[in-house]
């Protein structure tokens, strides 16, 4: 469980932002907009993945009606090439 203050934010945070208070301000933006560019990231592929979920089920579906209906075979990964 996180401790949170008073502003809602974790103390492991907050202690993150008081070690970066303490860089030079051009090593504060390049870490600023390091962080601010991993949120984005992490976003895009929370949307892509929400996006292909109807796909994959559609496709594990699929694989399980195969597999139920006898069309698949076990894979032997020492075997494969």
């Amino acid at each position: 469980m996180r401790v949170k203050d008073h502003h809602g934010m974790s103390k492991l945070l907050e202690r993150a932002f008081e070690e970066l208070s303490k860089l030079p301000e051009d090593q504060q933006e390049n870490m600023a907009q390091w962080i601010l560019d991993e949120l984005e990231d992490d976003l895009r592929w929370d949307q892509a993945f929400a996006r292909s979920l109807p796909q994959l089920e559609k496709l594990g579906r699929k694989a399980l009606e195969d597999y139920r209906a006898g069309r698949t075979q076990e894979l032997h990964p020492d075997e494969l090439e």
